[in-house]
């Protein structure tokens, strides 16, 4: 039987993301306009992202224990999160597919308060066996009104 999809709720996201590599540091900061829902004893969150290639469907899957991110559209992806366990998954290019693997350190799910909440995740991520570095990402989303 399928499980009823709860009320789609229209947010605000602001995802920043952090990555350490070498003693390095990148930062990334979007703002987004996307579509929050729970499911199960699951949190989702959907939003869509412009590139240079094209649009990239995002869907954010978080549990209490492990998360899930897929993008499909002009590039796909999938990662699995799971505190203190390698996960594989894989990314996949013009120049082909790559493995990709991520030990989670940290996954937490915060509800702020009325119809917002965090997601924090950090993580190393390896490519095709190779460090990749330290990523931690911070997704803060708010409900937004139609007027907003």
């Amino acid at each position: 039987m399928a499980e009823e999809v709860g009320h789609q709720m229209p947010v605000k996201i602001h995802l920043k993301t952090t990555i350490t590599q070498d003693r390095e540091n990148e930062k990334y900061e979007l703002m987004l306009l996307g579509e929050y829902y729970q499911k199960g004893d699951a949190a989702f969150l959907k939003y869509n992202e412009e590139l240079e290639e094209g649009t990239v469907h995002t869907i954010v899957k978080m549990s209490e224990e492990s998360a899930v991110i897929l993008r499909s559209g002009a590039l796909k992806m999938r990662l699995g999160f799971h505190k203190d366990v390698e996960k594989n998954g894989s990314y996949e290019s013009p120049y082909g597919t790559f493995l990709l693997s991520t030990k989670t350190k940290k996954i937490e799910h915060k509800n702020i308060g009325n119809n917002e909440g965090q997601f924090l995740l950090t993580y190393d991520l390896m490519m095709q066996g190779a460090s990749s570095g330290k990523y931690e990402m911070l997704i803060t989303y708010k409900e937004r009104h139609k007027n907003s």
